[in-house]
């Protein structure tokens, strides 16, 4: 129910009318992955516990449509989708009927997991079902019943292979209906929102625009090696793009031009494939946001759908914020976060979004960046995108991981089928990456000895233009003060608005620097953690790098010559080992994987596509488990109890995050606008806005840390469980957060 503009009563949404266009929607969502009829029978069976007088009655109460009704009546909340869950087990039986209930139970609250063994108590599905009386069953509308036992589907569009098979399935029927039972509900309670919805230029028309600006770009570069060999990767890509749906590798040296050809593909395939959509995905929101900027450039500015939490409302347009609810838009932009915690979750509006993935292009950047912890249900999750819901994915990267399928030491690894590389065949990959090389690597000759901090500042101080990146902030923070005054720090104690400025400010000066006599240059000197190693535009003529997993010692040699000024003379990268070794867990496991790799190989062969593949299959064989939460075992009916379609839906949702917060702590920062924010916050409390901005001025310490700063009154808490730092000297212009005196 709504009110008119004049305030009286509109006429009523129609219970029948809305069952009916949410079940068309729904199943026609559906139908890309053939589940039109099961899309169908979820849109009808969804709202059939409103069909009850005693709940019509509730609704008039709570919205105030009965004035004499809400002075008359006291009434509690009275639910209305586990009746519609229940309906449909007893109409369709256990075996359709469960699929459905699950859709049908979670469509306001969230899919559920079926018992209470993981905690989930009365909030499961089980739970819920026996709490539903026949009386209440039989007093539901009788001809909302006959619809849906007319919409009764005949069987599961395909036969489930185990695994994560059924509980995609069931996840992508939720998302059907959750969206479609949103976007009827919306236009009737905002005609005007829901007329902002789309109108978007198809794929075809973004292929094109691509095509015209690629020509651009072309006409007016300078004829060099490198640009031929980025022309030669374009024809490549456009080449491979006639290609059927599946899963592809797009595997570029840093300076290859990969970002604009990954994109020239994607749209091409699309439009070849007849796909809806392409969806870029990126690990770094640093590396999304500059993509996105080359992406508006190239295909209009009023055609990229960005979403991640940097994403400020009053920087998108309405139809762009609209098109983050559902991904209903033809090239959308999203971090890993986003992406894979969608396709793992449980609440309505993350799953919204996921019945658009399927018949589309999804565009894995930077995907070394995978978290082996996740990897398990991760690539299984892709493979069955690819099988089932007519996706095709590029794994993009200048460091490709070993993710297909194979056997390592006489076991399965179960990862990608059937990926085919773009470039070519190996000897032409391998022949590319001679071709754009542009640095030369110099591993230490014992790895025994340690350089200390003196060491490496002393040599540091002889360039004065180089990058020096550790593993660990607290190296940052001592290499740092070892070196002389102008030096730049970079780490994640610094908020990301302040991370920004430096970065800008460093490219500005070796900008300038390529204009000035060599007497008249500034020294340029950097200490950084690895956050700069992937997507960050830096070029330095030499480049340190800590020993650290060979995936960041390549990605740090791409911040060194990058773009191939000093031919042709190569940049040095130069690896050391430093007194403290990278921190336990996954990085310490990717340097001892270095290590083992580089004792049997030649100095020469490590950066070579196959020494890099062979040492992520090794890194992957020492993690201790590539699903370390149990995602798969929650998640498959055939692990739990097959006779009750047991699937911990909830319950695997909140297992499933890819950074974990359980042990950190983030401070609201008063750089610059920050105070502002925070100021705001404590005057007005959150709201989305707000909230969307202050993102900019966030640090996530650990939970200790957090602790130490509170007890010595560093921090304060301006709204509940929402804290900022109280004192600007906790925070210094050259390196952010201090935390190791107060430690």
């Amino acid at each position: 129910m709504r009110k008119n503009e004049d305030g009286s009563w509109a006429e009523p949404h129609d219970l029948d009318n809305h069952a009916e266009r949410t079940a068309s929607m729904a199943g026609a969502f559906a139908s890309k992955f053939q589940s039109q009829q099961w899309g169908e029978a979820a849109g009808w069976g969804h709202d059939v516990g409103k069909g009850r007088a005693e709940w019509l009655t509730y609704l008039k109460v709570q919205s105030g449509y009965d004035p004499e009704a809400r002075c008359q009546t006291s009434i509690g909340k009275i639910p209305h989708a586990i009746h519609g869950a229940e309906m449909v087990e007893q109409l369709y039986g256990k075996g359709i009927g469960r699929v459905l209930a699950y859709c049908i139970a979670g469509h306001h609250t969230g899919l559920p997991d079926w018992s209470g063994g993981e905690g989930a108590g009365q909030a499961s599905l089980q739970f819920r079902k026996s709490q539903v009386s026949d009386l209440e069953l039989e007093q539901i509308d009788p001809s909302l019943i006959a619809k849906l036992r007319e919409a009764k589907p005949l069987q599961p569009p395909w036969k489930f292979k185990g695994g994560l098979d059924m509980s995609l399935w069931i996840r992508m029927l939720f998302s059907c209906l959750v969206d479609a039972d949103f976007l009827d509900t919306e236009s009737y309670m905002n005609q005007a929102k829901a007329l902002n919805r789309g109108m978007y230029l198809p794929v075809e028309a973004l292929k094109e625009r691509l095509r015209l600006y690629n020509k651009g770009v072309r006409k007016i570069a300078e004829r060099t090696e490198v640009n031929d060999l980025r022309d030669e990767i374009l024809r490549k890509c456009i080449k491979a793009a006639q290609g059927p749906r599946g899963i592809y590798s797009l595997t570029v040296p840093t300076g290859g031009g990969k970002t604009l050809s990954g994109l020239t593909f994607a749209l091409e395939h699309a439009s070849n494939c007849k796909h809806d959509r392409v969806i870029y995905v990126s690990s770094y929101t640093s590396i999304l946001e500059q993509n996105a900027e080359v992406f508006r450039e190239a295909v209009g500015k009023d055609q990229v759908v960005e979403h991640h939490t940097n994403v400020v409302d009053d920087e998108t347009d309405v139809r762009s914020r609209l098109a983050m609810e559902n991904w209903d838009a033809p090239l959308i932009v999203t971090t890993s976060v986003q992406f894979f915690e969608s396709l793992f979750a449980a609440k309505p509006g993350r799953c919204r979004k996921l019945h658009n993935i399927a018949n589309a292009v999804i565009v894995l950047d930077e995907v070394q960046l995978l978290p082996p912890a996740f990897l398990a249900p991760i690539l299984e999750t892709l493979q069955l995108l690819v099988d089932r819901y007519n996706v095709s994915i590029v794994l993009m990267t200048a460091t490709q991981p070993a993710l297909k399928e194979r056997m390592i030491d006489g076991q399965r690894f179960k990862g990608l089928k059937e990926v085919k590389e773009i470039v070519g065949t190996d000897e032409e990959v391998r022949s590319l990456y001679e071709a754009l090389k542009r640095t030369e690597i110099q591993f230490p000759n014992d790895s025994h000895i340690i350089s200390s901090w003196d060491e490496i500042s002393d040599q540091l101080k002889h360039s004065d233009e180089v990058l020096c990146i550790v593993s660990d902030r607290k190296s940052c923070r001592e290499l740092y003060a070892h070196m002389p005054a102008g030096t730049y720090h970079l780490s994640a104690l610094m908020c990301g608005q302040h991370l920004s400025d430096k970065i800008r400010e460093i490219k500005g000066k070796l900008v300038q620097n390529r204009t000035q006599r060599p007497e008249n240059r500034v020294p340029v000197r950097v200490i950084s953690t690895q956050l700069v190693e992937a997507g960050v535009d830096l070029d330095f003529p030499i480049v340190y790098r800590a020993f650290a997993g060979l995936d960041s010692i390549m990605q740090a040699a791409g911040r060194c010559n990058r773009n191939g000024r000093l031919w042709p003379e190569l940049g040095k990268v130069i690896v050391f080992h430093p007194p403290r070794p990278a921190p336990i867990g996954i990085l310490r496991k990717a340097a001892d994987t270095t290590r083992s790799i580089l004792s049997s190989s030649t100095a020469d062969a490590f950066t070579s596509p196959a020494i890099i593949e062979k040492f992520f299959e090794e890194l992957y064989w020492r993690v201790h488990s590539l699903d370390e939460k149990k995602i798969v075992q929650l998640l498959d009916p055939q692990r739990n109890d097959p006779k009750e379609c047991s699937i911990f839906f909830r319950t695997a949702a909140e297992q499933f995050e890819l950074i974990d917060n359980a042990n950190q702590k983030t401070i609201l920062i008063p750089y610059r606008d920050g105070h502002g924010l925070i100021d705001n916050l404590r005057t007005n409390g959150p709201d989305r806005y707000l909230m969307r901005k202050l993102q900019r001025y966030m640090v996530t310490v650990y939970r200790r840390e957090f602790e130490e700063l509170l007890r010595q009154e560093a921090v304060e808490e301006v709204w509940p469980e929402m804290f900022a730092l109280s004192s600007i000297k906790h925070y210094t212009e050259h390196a952010g957060l201090f935390i190791e005196a107060l430690l």
